[in-house]
């Protein structure tokens, strides 16, 4: 029998699952669907400097006066309006609707991860083990169905942009201009022709679709597990200054600051693959029909180590998998410095982006629960300050995209690689010293957590 709190992670992890179907499928063919004057990767610049400025002050008073399944429900609305904007893209349209994305994104993901936390500890005791552990479990299986949604929504473009009768044809000319190495616009070259708008618009009507059936099954199968909370602080009217400030006041925990390069990390990496990789090497080489299927790779080795991984960390620890990562990364990034792509590799495109999905597995699912094992009792304000700085290195990294050469590029994420690997040995040295001290039994002991308590130890 499933409990209460193990439903709630699954029905959260779908309404991802399904929003995110659509959301990664149309980050992934930005840079390539909409190339002229880089008006894709720009959109994506807006949508995270967006989610920098929500991060700042929005989750903690949506979350603090929402709750967690409306402040989801509200996000995921506002991702569902920048896959409408797709539908006749330009600077009026994926502008605006990059905005809306970007404000909703903070406060969805900080609830997310917030709602996991909340679950991981009520859990805890009825499973006698350490809260870190059921969190670790819970991100696990959060990230396994999550990341799958880059499975099905790169096959769908695939399909669909695969049925074009007039694909790309690459010349040996061509593909000089492919990989690193060669400084210069591919926006010219011939393989990032465009696909027929018929087949846009049916991707991106699908894309619609999905979103907001995320958007109802959120709202009508997860329980609001800290209504509770949020009515005492609606009653309770705190001071809106203290609630504004929260994301930056936890700055003062010197942990924080030092694990800012490794979530910047994150987003540079992302934003490398779903930017870079697919543009220069795939689309460049192959054409814009074979990005999904590169993507899926990605997708399902990340789907299926986030499961993995999660189990692995309550017997290795988190740092053994931040290094398994590392490595993994360092030599990916070396290898694309050198490798010149050519449509007879064609395994080799794939196995690229399946070790890249090996590595963002634990990016992913262990700077989250890492997140939630040392700030504990600032949940929201830690998730939010996870989200603005990873959304930080996204902005970054998609803002120098048009302008710096991808060898350039390579250089700068192994060293922010390098950077975020010292940094995080160096909290996680001192975490072992002095632990962070769990959050007490009874700290969220509403209605609901009673209840589900009684409901367990029934069915032992």
């Amino acid at each position: 029998m499933i409990d209460r709190n193990m439903k709630n992670v699954l029905v959260v992890s779908i309404g991802f699952l399904s929003l995110f179907t659509a959301y990664g499928g149309l980050q992934s063919l930005q840079s390539s669907l909409n190339a002229e004057d880089g008006m894709g990767v720009t959109s994506l610049s807006v949508i995270y400097a967006s989610i920098i400025l929500s991060s700042m002050f929005l989750p903690p008073i949506l979350i603090k006066n929402l709750g967690c399944k409306w402040t989801i429900v509200a996000g995921m609305g506002c991702y569902v309006t920048y896959s409408i904007g797709n539908l006749y893209p330009g600077w009026y349209t994926l502008i605006p609707t990059s905005v809306i994305l970007g404000m909703g994104g903070s406060p969805l993901w900080s609830a997310k991860c917030t709602l996991l936390t909340i679950s991981g500890n009520l859990q805890a005791p009825n499973e006698n083990k350490a809260a870190a552990d059921v969190i670790n479990k819970y991100f696990g299986i959060f990230f396994l169905i999550f990341q799958s949604s880059a499975v099905w929504g790169n096959l769908m473009s695939s399909l669909i942009f695969g049925s074009d009768t007039n694909g790309a044809n690459i010349t040996m000319e061509d593909l000089q201009y492919c990989g690193a190495g060669v400084c210069a616009d591919i926006n010219s070259n011939s393989t990032t022709k465009k696909p027929a708008q018929q087949l846009v618009w049916t991707l991106v009507g699908c894309y619609i679709g999905v979103g907001v059936l995320a958007m109802i099954i959120v709202a009508v199968f997860l329980d609001n597990i800290d209504r509770d909370q949020a009515r005492e602080f609606r009653e309770k009217r705190e001071p809106f200054w203290s609630t504004f400030l929260a994301t930056f006041t936890l700055l003062k925990d010197k942990r924080l600051v030092i694990l800012i390069p490794l979530t910047m990390y994150s987003g540079f990496e992302q934003s490398f693959l779903s930017g870079e990789y697919t543009k220069n090497y795939v689309t460049c080489a192959l054409g814009i029909h074979f990005v999904g299927y590169a993507m899926i790779c990605f997708g399902a080795a990340n789907s299926l180590c986030s499961f993995m991984f999660g189990r692995l960390a309550e017997y290795t620890g988190r740092a053994p998998l931040f290094c398994l990562a590392a490595v993994t990364n360092f030599s990916c990034i070396l290898a694309l410095l050198f490798w010149k792509p050519h449509p007879d590799q064609l395994p080799v495109f794939f196995v690229f982006p399946a070790l890249w999905g090996l590595a963002d597995a634990v990016w992913q699912t262990q700077t989250n629960s890492l997140y939630g094992v040392l700030f504990p009792r600032q949940k929201e304000a830690a998730f939010a300050n996870y989200r603005m700085w990873e959304s930080l290195g996204f902005v970054i990294a998609f803002a120098y995209s048009t302008f710096i050469c991808l060898d350039i590029k390579l250089y700068i994420l192994l060293g922010v690689l390098i950077l975020s690997m010292v940094t995080y040995l160096w909290v996680e040295y001192q975490e072992r010293k002095n632990p962070t001290l769990p959050v007490e039994e009874g700290v969220y002991d509403t209605d609901f957590s009673k209840e589900n308590h009684i409901l367990n130890q029934t069915s032992l």
